[in-house]
């Protein structure tokens, strides 16, 4: 008996950093799998807007900036929107940063893209 007298303390001191790590790990997973979910919603919402047929060049960006402000709050840090059209396609990307479970650690990086063809006239 002597001989395990404070053994559960010192299993709980060496598990616990152990589970708290795990516990941290799920939450910043779950942060940046978030991040990555409003930045593809802003980029398909930026190409639908701007593959429309008449819509001007910078309705695809501006729709998707407009997503991100409405939706993102700071679960999307230093975000940026980058729209690139060529004959018949247009491409959104959006990237940032997921927000960080630790302070003064940035957080994991985002960047996802939406393509969509271009709305137009075509005679039969």
């Amino acid at each position: 008996m002597r001989g395990t007298r404070g053994s559960a303390t010192v299993e709980i001191a060496v598990l616990a950093p152990v589970l708290l790590l795990v516990v941290f790990t799920i939450i910043q997973v779950g942060l940046w799998s978030y991040a990555r979910s409003l930045a593809l919603g802003a980029a398909q919402e930026g190409v639908a807007a701007g593959r429309a047929y008449g819509a001007p060049a910078e309705a695809g960006r501006v729709r998707a900036e407009q997503f991100l402000a409405a939706t993102a709050g700071d679960s999307l840090l230093g975000s940026a929107v980058l729209a690139r059209a060529t004959p018949g396609t247009l491409r959104i990307e959006v990237t940032g940063r997921a927000q960080s479970v630790i302070p003064g650690v940035p957080g994991l990086p985002v960047r996802q893209h939406a393509e969509g063809p271009m709305e137009r006239v075509t005679t039969p």
